[in-house]
């Protein structure tokens, strides 16, 4: 019988357009997973740069406070005492005497050198002492060593300072201007307007790109504007701590006797590759530029270790002109964006579980679909030839019956040889039918799940005693000889098997053998036995010719038969093999085609020893 092709295309058609349908949502699902899955990861590093901004303005928040302390007479090398003690400025010995510069011997490491730069282009530093005063700096205050690797840095430094650019970009003494400008959230209805009227007009997809677009533009320029507020609330921050910085140490800079002495708040600029700090100064109408060149290799590594737990692979850029796309990240302390890099243990999957949970039962479900249709299909089959073979099988002697009982019920036989041979065909033709009954129910039996009872004790030579003469009919009425080949040693062993159901599963072999093996030049069947690693094999063997190999495995199949194969082959619906099989197993042992056989087919029946 041939599948039914067309339930199965119709089955294929039902299953593309569900995956498809599935396939569809997925991947709009997918969509709105991945956005919000970056959305969520965005939220994360944005928290983590938040933080980690806060560090490093907090971090450096000391240092710029104690560079703002400094007045300006500091960076001499000496100062007169004066400026130290102001309310005694009226002793003529006190404006004698000179105090080193705390800058003299300031070891800082991360400041290389301070240094003053005057309108003339005059560069000098209160680390490096000119004469006559670096002979007093010598006399226990500094060595000659610092000197010279101070006056190197000034020296590698002065090729960086221009008075006029510092100047320019220093704001006034007096005057300060804002770091960054508030933004506000920007809200465009207009352009949401328009993206709403463009998503009913457009398909699905370019629907779902247009929302997600306007909903990453959203998010963009919300980030903008926390950013900014971020960086403001930084600056003030940072600007409050040198303002208390300035006035805790005002009282002990406090100056007297000079008149209009301004300065400025200090300043970070890029020259270059070259970071200072700087500011400007006016002296009773005498401008200069003061400050000290921060050492930015060591800041940067500084900084970037106070943030490893929050951002590891995070890293710093120099920003010497700052733009409104660049200030999203920038320290409020210093002109440098910091770059957060990526970020171990946020990186959300590239698919949602509960997509891959769906899309898993999903095709566990088509594939039981497919499993259940094949099944339901194959059994529609099996049950088609099983009807037909039965079918073919029960009319031969069913026909046979009809006039063999006719001629005998009318008396048209009167021979008595003759009538014998007549029932002794009927007998015949009822012993095979009920052996194709038996088999059938007990096939059913097994299908059922109803086994038998169980396997007990059985001895070889008193099973094979009791089985033997029913065999040997069997073969007899094939015209064919049967012979147990057992030796003494194998008839004491001992086996766990259902009497009845080895008897049986013998009976099925040998009645192959008698159909197949009849036009055999050696018509004999062979039974023997032999034992290995506790299995006790039963084997039966003849001479006919044999199984194909690409009948190996359709033979233990059940009705693998159809009525046009049972009516072109020897008698049988393709059941024998398949319930002997099914009876082997059910008590713990095996049925199985021996390929050692030369000549004929040899099955072997494995029993366990007891």
């Amino acid at each position: 019988m041939k599948r039914p092709w067309h339930i199965w295309l119709a089955y294929a058609l039902c299953l593309g357009v569900g995956l498809a349908g599935v396939v569809a949502i997925s991947l709009l699902a997918l969509h709105l997973y991945r956005a919000e899955a970056d959305a969520r990861r965005q939220a994360l590093v944005e928290e983590n740069v938040r933080l980690a901004l806060w560090r490093m303005d907090s971090a450096l928040a000391p240092l710029i406070a104690q560079e703002n302390t400094y007045p300006y007479f500091v960076y001499n090398s000496f100062y007169s005492a004066r400026h130290a003690y102001p309310r005694m400025a009226s002793k003529g010995a006190s404006s004698e005497m000179h105090f080193p510069s705390p800058l003299l011997t300031l070891d800082s490491p991360y400041i290389r050198v301070h240094f003053q730069l005057s309108a003339d282009g005059t560069l000098s530093s209160p680390q490096v002492p000119l004469p006559p005063l670096r002979d007093v700096a010598l006399d226990g205050y500094t060595t000659s060593e610092r000197i010279d690797s101070f006056e190197q840095k000034l020296d590698e430094l002065r090729p960086a300072l221009h008075y006029d650019a510092l100047l320019a970009a220093l704001p006034a003494p007096g005057r300060e201007s804002p770091h960054v400008v508030m933004l506000d959230w920007p809200r465009d209805n207009v352009q949401q307007q328009e993206a709403q009227s463009d998503v009913q007009q457009v398909g699905m997809p370019q629907a779902v790109q247009q929302a997600e677009a306007m909903q990453q533009k959203a998010q963009s320029s919300r980030q903008t504007w926390l950013n900014s507020n971020e960086l403001q609330a930084r600056s003030r921050s940072q600007q409050q701590s040198v303002n208390q910085a300035i006035e805790f140490n005002a009282a002990n800079w406090a100056l007297s006797g000079d008149a209009a002495t301004l300065a400025s708040v200090t300043k970070p600029i890029w020259l270059g590759d070259v970071l200072v700090l700087a500011r400007r100064v006016n002296v009773d109408g005498t401008p200069a530029v003061q400050g000290c060149q921060l050492d930015w290799p060591a800041i940067r590594t500084w900084l970037l270790s106070e943030v490893a737990d929050l951002l590891p692979n995070a890293s710093l850029e120099p920003l010497p002109v700052a733009s409104t796309d660049q200030r999203d990240r920038l320290l409020a302390a210093l002109p440098v964006r910091l770059v957060p890099g990526a970020i171990p243990g946020i990186t959300p999957p590239a698919l949602s579980p509960i997509l891959v949970i769906a899309w898993s039962a999903l095709l566990l479900a088509a594939i039981a679909m497919t499993v259940l249709l094949f099944g339901t299909i194959l059994l529609s089959e099996r049950r088609a030839s099983f009807v037909s073979a039965v079918t073919h099988e029960l009319r031969t002697p069913l026909t046979t019956f009809r006039m063999y009982t006719e001629m005998l019920a009318e008396g048209m036989l009167t021979d008595a040889e003759k009538r014998h041979r007549y029932l002794d065909t009927l007998r015949v033709e009822a012993e095979r039918l009920s052996h194709l009954v038996e088999n059938v129910l007990a096939f059913a039996r097994l299908e059922r799940g109803k086994g038998h009872a169980g396997s007990n004790g059985v001895v070889i030579g008193e099973l094979l005693d009791r089985t033997v003469e029913r065999l040997e009919r069997r073969a007899a009425q094939a015209g064919m000889t049967l012979t147990v080949e057992l030796p003494e040693e194998m008839r004491r062993q001992n086996v766990r098997a259902d009497s009845s159901c080895v008897e049986q599963i013998l009976l099925n072999l040998v009645d192959n053998a008698c159909k197949y093996a009849a036009g055999a030049a050696d018509n004999t069947i062979h039974i023997g036995a032999s034992h290995t690693n506790g299995l006790v094999t039963l084997h039966v063997r003849d001479h006919g010719p044999g199984i194909a190999p690409t009948d190996e495995r359709r033979i233990f199949r059940a009705f693998h038969k159809s009525a046009r194969q049972a009516a072109h082959t020897a008698p049988g619906v393709g059941l024998g093999l398949a319930l002997s099989r099914r009876l082997a197993r059910d008590m713990g042992g095996d049925l199985r085609l021996s390929r050692t056989a030369n000549t004929g087919a040899c099955f072997e029946l494995l029993l366990r020893q007891q």
